[in-house]
């Protein structure tokens, strides 16, 4: 089974980019399931109901998020509706949502981490718990590990090798070049990358970013402008047993014109 995993898409270049890019995968590699992380889909913080419905016409089955999911406030009564998204299955139990969710028999799960980036339930637990309770629980299993420390992000994906498809990072917006498969059959990357501006500083405009650098001024956010880039992890998963086959990095860009 093919199946593509979109880093953190940022606002409108992202959102156009998976647009431009996406259904051309789809038909090139046979892919049959997609899932993206879109928590900055929405002018580069949080998503909406109009980014979500954009980026399920586009062929996006599932979506993820992370720390930014509460941004903008009009998705929260959604969450636990008809919409495939999740917030990171880790936050406290009576936040709304929900962590985890099976489309097509895959079983896609949304963590975050807890090292530089919040207090949050324990995710190793959290995922032990929730691989115990699930009945019956699907062979394709795909983790977006929403973590800054890479540290983290390799402990978990060490922690499930062998009981899930795929840890894959998210959060850092740099695509990282470890891609490759566990010894007992898991996919892992320690970040998927981001689809957004290329000229930017991790999705924002460079004089913005640059500006609070230099003098210490919180800014404010502001999508880089320009053509986007698109960073993607094409999986191949065996259905039988659940192990990954292939992990492959996805790069495009869109031409200057």
């Amino acid at each position: 089974m093919k199946i593509l995993a979109i880093g953190d898409v940022i606002g409108k270049p992202g959102r156009r980019a998976v647009q431009q890019f996406l259904p051309g995968l789809i038909n090139e590699f046979g892919i049959k399931f997609v899932v993206a992380n879109g928590e900055n889909s929405a002018h580069g913080i949080g998503i909406t109901v109009n980014t979500t419905r954009e980026l399920l016409d586009t062929g996006v089955d599932v979506i993820t998020t992370g720390n930014h999911v509460w941004a903008q406030k009009e998705i929260i009564q959604h969450l636990d509706g008809e919409f495939p998204i999740l917030r990171p299955l880790n936050f406290p139990p009576a936040a709304p949502g929900r962590g985890y969710i099976i489309v097509n028999n895959v079983l896609v799960v949304n963590l975050i981490g807890r090292v530089f980036i919040g207090q949050y339930d324990c995710p190793f637990r959290a995922m032990d718990a929730l691989l115990s309770n699930v009945k019956p629980l699907p062979k394709t299993i795909i983790v977006d590990f929403h973590a800054e420390a890479t540290s983290e992000k390799i402990a978990l994906g060490r922690y499930f090798d062998g009981r899930v498809s795929a840890v894959l990072g998210t959060h850092t917006h740099i695509g990282t070049t470890d891609s490759h498969i566990l010894p007992l059959g898991t996919a892992y990357v320690t970040d998927i990358g981001m689809v957004g501006p290329v000229n930017s500083i991790i999705g924002d405009d460079v004089d913005s970013v640059l500006n609070s650098f230099l003098t210490g001024l919180p800014h404010r956010l502001t999508v880089g402008k320009g053509r986007a880039g698109f960073d993607a992890i094409l999986l191949d998963i065996d259905e039988e047993s659940g192990k990954a086959r292939s992990i492959k990095r996805i790069r495009k860009e869109e031409s200057d014109s």
